[in-house]
């Protein structure tokens, strides 16, 4: 794992289980997530359809993340 908790996964786990928000628009463009063992939380894009790069957050990055997201220091972003 990164320093900041974050690192890039192949996107060849089968066994994950991917959801997608169901806030997410019509046609699909969304992230998905997948929660995996110890906590981590596994992030792609929907549109790469599988293919693309996964993102690994530790369960701690994770937390921060949904923080901030909560308290808006995301927006505008």
């Amino acid at each position: 794992m990164s320093a900041t908790g974050i690192n890039l996964l192949s996107n060849d786990d089968e066994s994950l289980n991917w959801r997608k928000s169901s806030f997410s628009a019509i046609n699909g463009n969304c992230v998905e997530v997948a929660f995996r063992g110890a906590g981590d939380v596994a992030v792609r894009d929907s549109k790469a359809k599988g293919l693309g790069p996964v993102l690994n957050f530790s369960n701690d990055a994770w937390t921060a993340f949904l923080d901030g997201i909560a308290s808006g220091e995301m927006h505008g972003a």
